[in-house]
């Protein structure tokens, strides 16, 4: 007996010694690493048609779809949104009177006794066009109910729908996330952006799921409903090429229907069951959505952003904001900044600059020692596309983030994934946030595969015009780069880029370390298998942060 436990023992110790280091971002900066895109794969597919089986609606009447959740600030209340009712296209379109339907959500801790009840809002949105043959879209009715009083790290089981109907959904689930703690975290976050809805986002989307995150963080571009006109047709992977005349941006609404409803076959134990691929997922695990130049969506009247502020629930005005555009929230030891690149973000600026400012004076380090933020538009990337896009935002906010001690940045917008070295006003710094761009959900305009700093591919300074703000485009003043715009190689900050589609998982361990892993859609077919792994570590009393605890 003996003899068998000190040869197990020794197979534990070969294993231990033997197995592959995760490494830690307390070992770089690190040298900078490529991996190219594959030949063999393709750079992207085309969107699902709106005939094809997984996108028909599969309800009828009145009975809700598309449900999701969104978390308030804290664990306390959760969001519940739907939709009822079929949305109106054409000429001429008379919206619905949300008034008609009720909004009602049935909630209790045992399956079938819903003990409990909340009402909510409901609200319906057009987007048109005053331009003659152009295409009129008026929605369903949206509905937005806040449970509240809810107990943390709780099950509840609840329906939704309208009782007077005998209107309302089968039973749904969801699990309440701890109290803000610096011990306390959700399980998995998965990390998206820029997903669209194409076969790549469907494959996306599955191995997302596979890995069973507890929360979905949205870095926007939701639906590219805008790579189409009005009357639907086929999608364009370049806008402007396809529709060189179009008169305003156009788009094509019914694709917002589809992407919160789109159908996928699942075998479970060898049992065929149909379910909405994104209600499969958000109608039990909450998703934090934050606005993309996709979501802009321009309409008559000047009108903008009209599907993304009425279709989710964000906790705009619980977290202080005015505007469902930028926002915070927590979620066990993390508070979340969810910051729009796409509204005013100057310092001068009564909006988005001051509220952040308040924000971050609140958070108290000592109850969520974790500050994670998420825009858009990424500040540091060395892909030529987007490259500099969003100087400006950069010169006017980093240093106010930096300060705060921020610890990780997640944005899409370029279609390829990238981990920066911790860095600071393009310089490496021990105490800078970890920038990481997760663009690469799938979407229809294709994978980006160059790179600003391959021979003939560094913009010119007046490509990359961004869809609000100025433009900042600058040299650079001190490092190998010093007086040009490009790098002659992959720049020191950039640890880890890569051209695939993919998503990423974060998974916090305690108050200083997070597991941080990026997988590539590829790796579905792989067991155990990632494109980019690193723990992030954090460093509170070497990098002094100016905020509570």
């Amino acid at each position: 007996m003996k003899k068998i436990c000190t040869t197990l023992w020794l197979q534990f110790f070969v294993v231990i010694i033997f197995a592959k280091r995760i490494p830690t971002t307390l070992d770089g900066p690190f040298e900078p690493v490529t991996h190219r895109f594959d030949p063999l794969l393709h750079k992207g597919s085309d969107d699902l048609p709106m005939d094809h089986p997984r996108l028909k609606r599969n309800v009828t009447s009145f009975f809700p779809e598309q449900i999701a959740l969104a978390l308030s600030t804290n664990s306390s209340s959760m969001w519940i949104s739907w939709i009822t009712g079929e949305a109106q296209i054409g000429l001429n379109v008379t919206p619905h009177d949300p008034e008609t339907v009720a909004s009602e959500v049935w909630y209790g801790k045992e399956s079938g006794k819903y003990t409990m009840k909340q009402n909510g809002v409901s609200v319906v949105y057009s987007q048109l066009y005053p331009f003659e043959g152009l295409w009129n879209y008026s929605s369903g009715i949206i509905h937005h109910v806040k449970i509240d009083g809810l107990e943390p790290e709780t099950k509840y089981y609840y329906k939704c729908g309208d009782s007077s109907l005998a209107a309302m959904s089968d039973e749904l689930e969801f699990e309440t996330f701890p109290l803000p703690a610096p011990n306390k975290y959700p399980r998995r976050i998965a990390v998206v952006g820029d997903l669209g809805l194409t076969s790549n986002t469907t494959t996306t989307i599955d191995h997302l799921i596979m890995n069973d995150p507890s929360m979905i963080l949205m870095v926007g571009d939701l639906t590219y409903a805008n790579q189409y006109l009005t009357t639907g047709g086929k999608g364009a992977s370049c806008y402007s090429c396809q529709f060189p005349d179009a008169p305003i941006r156009e788009t094509f609404q019914p694709r917002w229907d589809g992407w919160g409803g789109v159908v996928i076959k699942r075998n479970l134990l060898l049992n065929i069951i149909l379910h909405m691929f994104m209600e499969l997922l958000i109608s039990r695990v909450p998703m934090m959505v934050i606005e993309g130049n996709h979501e802009i969506e321009p309409q008559a009247g000047g009108l903008t952003f009209q599907s993304y502020l009425t279709r989710y629930s964000v906790p705009s005005k619980e977290s202080g904001s005015n505007s469902n555009l930028y926002y915070s929230f927590n979620a066990g030891g993390i508070h979340f900044i969810m910051l729009g690149a796409y509204i005013d973000y100057n310092q001068t600026s009564e909006l988005i600059y001051s509220w952040l400012q308040h924000d971050l004076e609140k958070v108290d380090r000592g109850v969520t020692p974790w500050l994670v933020a998420a825009w858009h538009s990424p500040w540091y990337s060395s892909y030529s596309s987007h490259y500099q896009e969003f100087e400006c935002m950069r010169q006017e906010m980093e240093e106010i983030l930096y300060t705060y001690g921020v610890d990780i940045v997640f944005s899409g917008h370029v279609h390829a994934y990238e981990r920066m070295n911790r860095v600071y006003n393009y310089t490496l710094d021990p105490c800078g946030p970890v920038y990481i761009t997760v663009g690469d959900g799938g979407n229809i305009e294709k994978v980006d595969a160059d790179h600003a700093d391959d021979p003939g591919k560094c913009p010119s300074p007046g490509d990359n015009i961004p869809e609000f703000g100025g433009v900042c485009h600058v040299n650079f003043s001190s490092g190998p780069a010093k007086g040009k715009f490009c790098w002659d190689r992959q720049p020191e900050w950039s640890a880890y880029r890569e051209s695939s589609f993919g998503h990423g998982i974060l998974e916090m361990v305690n108050s200083t370390h997070a597991l941080w892993t990026w997988h590539r859609n590829q790796d579905i077919y792989h067991e155990n298998s990632h494109g980019d792994q690193i723990y992030i570590v954090r460093q509170p009393q070497s990098c002094y942060v100016d905020s509570k605890g």
